[in-house]
């Protein structure tokens, strides 16, 4: 295993024994506002510092992106400038899940190399769940090799969504389609576990939209090592930038573009 993956998984570790203990009683968790349904807590807070704490130790020179503390430059990196390694982390992806109580949540780290993610972790402190990848090294779960679903038909196929509205009622415009002919959509509150589980076939594909670097980035390694495919709306490599993203098996991808597009 890459030392830089050891280091984030153990990184992954610490985050999940803080979110762990405080799950525990979570009446006295303080929960901020930072948007219209976007909420923040002392938890999300505690478990950035925790990962960026470890992994700054061992790799003082990084620069690091977190949901929660913005943009730590690397050394020697210029303001705007690419680093030549940076930490991608959502300490507590499913903020709403957590503090109702909803075990469907994680951390999510990934490493990216003059802008291409290399390294990859996301982990399920309520499962112990823990889902790795390298680039070109193939996708884990818990130490076991997975790969993304053999389904064929796109009207079996189960996908996980995080779109405008919920996809139990009509989610217009272009979303519709995509949604309607599909076996059933799911809209489990965390992204990194949505594409965390298109990677282990749990899912067969998922669709996202207004999505963070920090969403897609350890989740879209793993998938496309597990053997699926990636991209933004128009079937192109814009996903990290634009926040808009589809992820599948290599059969169900085309037809979930099919339907997305037509």
């Amino acid at each position: 295993m890459h030392p830089m993956l050891n280091t984030a998984i153990k990184a992954a570790r610490r985050a999940g024994a803080i979110i762990n203990r405080a799950s525990l009683d979570l009446e006295r968790v303080q929960v901020a506002r930072k948007g219209p349904k976007d909420y923040v807590t002392e938890v999300d807070h505690a478990a950035e510092e925790a990962i960026i704490d470890i992994l700054r130790t061992a790799y003082p020179d990084h620069g690091f992106l977190g949901e929660e503390s913005g943009t730590h430059l690397a050394a020697g990196q210029a303001e705007g400038g690419q680093p030549e390694f940076q930490w991608i982390i959502d300490p507590l992806d499913g903020t709403t899940n957590f503090i109702h109580g909803v075990p469907i949540y994680a951390v999510s780290i990934a490493l990216a190399q003059r802008g291409q993610v290399t390294q990859a972790v996301i982990f399920d402190p309520a499962r112990n769940e823990l889902f790795t990848a390298s680039r070109g090294g193939g996708a884990f779960l818990n130490d076991r090799r997975v790969r993304v679903s053999a389904r064929l038909r796109y009207h079996e196929a189960l996908l996980g969504a995080h779109l405008p509205r919920s996809v139990s009622g009509s989610t217009g415009s272009r979303f519709e389609k995509l949604m309607s002919e599909c076996g059933a959509a799911r809209r489990l509150g965390s992204t990194v576990l949505d594409l965390a589980y298109v990677a282990t076939g749990r899912l067969d594909g998922f669709c996202g939209y207004n999505l963070k670097p920090w969403d897609m980035a350890a989740g879209g390694l793993l998938v496309l090592e597990a053997g699926g495919l990636i991209s933004d709306f128009s079937g192109e490599q814009g996903w990290m930038q634009s926040g808009s993203l589809l992820a599948a098996t290599p059969k169900i991808f085309p037809q979930m573009l099919s339907h997305l597009q037509s």
